[in-house]
């Protein structure tokens, strides 16, 4: 089944693929703030996560209870096979239509 990705649903399977296996939601924003200068708000993370797990591209699990959470257990989530394969299509649709634009985005600055 293909599933269509949008830009923030590619941003948060992106860095799950940089985190590894089990990441936070703290984690994955603080990569995507990092990485994009992007803010994430605590909803539009879940809100994502949920979406990509409703498709089957992402799963999750507890972690072990964290006395920085107050003994809480950390959601953690976990990059499926089908989620990096939704990914290497959507990156590899956005190489193909960007393919040598370079030069025509120079020229309104990019």
């Amino acid at each position: 089944m293909s599933h269509h990705l949008g830009e923030f649903e590619q941003l948060l399977l992106f860095a799950l693929l940089r985190l590894g296996d089990e990441a936070s939601g703290t984690a994955v924003m603080d990569e995507i703030e990092q990485r994009t200068g992007r803010a994430v708000s605590v909803g539009a993370n879940y809100t994502g996560f949920e979406r990509l797990t409703g498709k089957g591209l992402v799963t999750s699990t507890f972690g072990p209870p964290s006395p920085r959470r107050g003994g809480k257990r950390p959601r953690l989530y976990i990059l499926e096979p089908a989620g990096a394969d939704a990914l290497a299509r959507a990156w590899a649709a956005i190489d193909r239509m960007a393919e040598g634009m370079a030069a025509k985005l120079r020229v309104f600055g990019g």
